[in-house]
């Protein structure tokens, strides 16, 4: 745009002569002088960028690595079809308020996305599982993963380890061990569900679905991965039958077995293991690998394996309070643990693991329209941001590990939920926070609405789902789950997670207009629908300020009293019929449309049951003494103020999910609602 400059310029000057010609040129001049140095900027810019995106590659960088991508895709037709759509704006008002509230993708305010590109060879897909023990959820992994240039895995827990729980014969846990999620009590049990996956894979991400006791599973699944690359150091230097011979003298000295990987549900044998295992993982159960190398070598494995994992546990316990009530700590202990996961992600340089994933998901799923979701997410996300700011942390060591997490119905408000929120959330980054560019980059992870799954004419649930990806993939975000339509009446058979997965293999790969990767920019209607939303929700921050903030608003339950009204009036609107559900309450088909009982209902055997028991019983007795010693070190270390996490790490090697819990319970209180 310089060039263009000059050229007017050049132009007035070829005017002179008269008078008014030359007030006329001056007046440019002056204009041009007073431009804000921004304005100027992008100006300047425009004419380069357009050639950018307009040659045959583009090229840009991420954390200093060089990133060529191919500027267009050739359609069946020989059409060359554009990733990214420039606008052909000439005018600079017009160019500079696109770029003021729009841009390009991977550009402030990151409206169309976060990246300039989306990332090449790796689907958005996330695998969903949790059922029954740790073998079985693993197998449905490997099942998932099958022919995916990536594992994106995300790890459904049972209630009983959502609320800090062990297996046990008491009659309020038994019935409801790896029911609906999977059941892991031990570090055995997460070396067993994420056996056969490189966790230090670049290509291998992990998020687990869990909050109350998110410290403790986080420091389980840590500690995989550590004796994943412990695993890997012995395998490389030839050390197995010296590891061999000394894990065997370590269960000899506690005359006690070797844990083994036992799919009993499957009727597998012992250490059999499915399609696509190749064992990683399990050559140390029942230890750790502090126990069998040197402790230089380990240390070396530790900050290998936790500066390389990818993936994100949700941990949010703000939105537990306001949706999910899977709470099982005092908030303020709570927060507490999670800032203590942030400062211990800070001071060990760990970059690619989310410490917290600020969900909407559950506030939507509990009742709340789409504005509210996004609302109530953003301001719990600025709650954590200043919690960690007051505790001395700077804005740009924490930012860039947190991610959310969102609901995609099917409200017209649902297409443009991720414009909204990077928006809003780089504009808070860079204007009120002062954050960099990684600060100011909002990343979220999209599951279609379980809510919208209806268990008459199940069959109708795929289109749905099918819709609400389409939403989700236009909007550009990070990772996205499509639910199962059997979910409304059973946990997912293998047949149904296919299909899920399938809704959005064929959007990525075989819809056209997929292709392209900023569709929803340029559109009349996106356009106010973004401006609408942001509004919105800026209403909604001021109605949340005049309560006291995100905590006084919860003190006074305002978050739960709003998303019950809303989910009173969707409820009402449902039954009458003003709200046409097609299958439900209207387009009904000859019979009725009556509700689906499922052939089949996925629950854990008890023979499964059994198994865990037996095995977390076994874990307990013997890491008995090391056991006291661990839970007396973290409940020291929480009195006086010591990072819990850090000693939750240490403690996870011999203590089971219950032991933890409790221990903590005994110094940070347990969770009492307000009446």
């Amino acid at each position: 745009m310089t060039i263009n400059m000059q050229h007017n310029k050049t132009n007035m000057v070829n005017l002179s002569g008269s008078p008014a010609s030359n007030e006329l040129q001056e007046l440019y001049c002056t204009i041009l002088e007073n431009l804000r140095p921004e304005v100027k900027r992008i100006l300047d810019e425009w004419g380069k960028k357009k050639e950018n995106y307009q040659g045959e590659n583009f090229t840009y960088h991420v954390r200093g690595k060089e990133i060529k991508v191919r500027n267009f895709i050739e359609s069946l037709a020989h059409s060359r079809i554009p990733k990214i759509s420039v606008p052909k704006y000439e005018d600079w008002g017009e160019i500079v308020r696109w770029a003021m509230v729009e841009n390009f993708p991977g550009e402030f305010p990151y409206t169309a996305g976060v990246y300039p590109f989306k990332r090449q060879g790796e689907d958005p897909t996330r695998m969903f599982a949790g059922e029954g023990g740790p073998e079985r959820t693993n197998k449905r992994f490997h099942y998932l993963s099958q022919g995916m240039s990536a594992a994106r895995l995300s790890t459904a827990f049972d209630s009983v380890t959502l609320y800090g729980e062990d297996p046990d014969y008491r009659p309020d846990i038994y019935g409801k061990i790896g029911n609906s999620g999977v059941s892991i009590a031990t570090v055995d049990d997460a070396k067993k569900l994420y056996s056969g996956f490189d966790l230090t894979n670049p290509k291998t991400s992990v998020s687990m679905t869990i909050n109350g006791p998110a410290p403790m599973l986080l420091a389980f699944f840590m500690n995989a991965a550590i004796d994943q690359e412990c695993e890997k150091y012995i395998i490389e230097n030839k050390l197995v039958e010296e590891v061999k011979v000394k894990i065997e003298k370590i269960f000899s000295i506690n005359n006690s077995k070797i844990p083994v990987y036992q799919n009993i549900a499957s009727h597998q044998l012992q250490n059999e293991l499915p399609e696509g295992n190749n064992g990683l993982g399990l050559m140390l159960l029942g230890v750790s690998g502090d126990q069998v190398l040197e402790s230089a070598i380990y240390e070396e494995c530790k900050q290998r394996a936790i500066q390389n994992v990818r993936g994100t546990v949700q941990a949010d316990i703000l939105k537990e309070d306001q949706a999910q009530n899977t709470c099982i700590f005092s908030t303020e202990f709570a927060l507490r643990m999670m800032g203590d996961i942030q400062q211990y992600f800070i001071d060990n340089k760990v970059r690619n693991f989310y410490s917290v994933s600020i969900s909407g998901y559950h506030i939507a799923e509990a009742g709340a329209n789409p504005i509210t979701q996004l609302a109530f997410t953003l301001a719990n996300g600025f709650t954590f941001v200043e919690y960690y700011l007051s505790r001395g942390m700077n804005i740009d060591d924490f930012a860039p590990n947190l991610s959310f997490f969102f609901s995609n119905g099917i409200d017209p408000e649902y297409a443009v939920i991720g414009r909204v929120a990077r928006r809003i959330w780089a504009k808070a980054m860079k204007f009120k926070y002062g954050g960099n560019e990684r600060s100011q980059m909002l990343k979220y992870h999209i599951q279609t609405s379980g809510r919208s799954l209806h268990a008459q004419e199940i069959d109708f649930n795929d289109i749905r789902t099918t819709l609400q990806a389409l939403y989700a993939i236009y909007d550009n975000c990070n990772s996205l789950h499509t639910n199962a339509y059997d979910e409304a009446i059973t946990t997912p058979t293998e047949e149904s997670v296919r299909r899920a997965v399938a809704i959005q293999l064929i959007i990525n790969r075989e819809l056209g207009l997929a292709k392209n990767e900023n569709p929803l920019q340029g559109s009349f209607i996106i356009e106010e629908l973004t401006d609408l939303v942001e509004q919105a929700v800026y209403a909604e921050f001021n109605r949340i300020t005049e309560r006291g903030g995100v905590l006084g608003a919860m003190e006074m339950m305002y978050q739960r009293n709003k998303i019950q009204e809303e989910s009173l009036y969707y409820e009402t609107l449902k039954h009458t019929g003003e709200y046409p559900i097609i299958g439900v309450n209207t387009f009904l088909s000859s019979t009725g449309s009556p509700t689906i009982l499922p052939q089949e209902v996925i629950r854990s055997t008890t023979e499964e049951k059994e198994q865990q028991i037996q095995n977390v019983q076994s874990f307990q007795e013997r890491n008995a003494t090391n056991c006291e010693k661990a839970l007396a070190m973290l409940k020291n270390t929480a009195i006086n103020n010591g990072n819990i996490f850090q000693a939750l790490l240490e403690a996870a090697k011999f203590c089971s999910l219950g032991q933890m819990s409790q221990a903590l319970y005994q110094v940070g209180g347990q969770y009492r609602r307000n009446m």
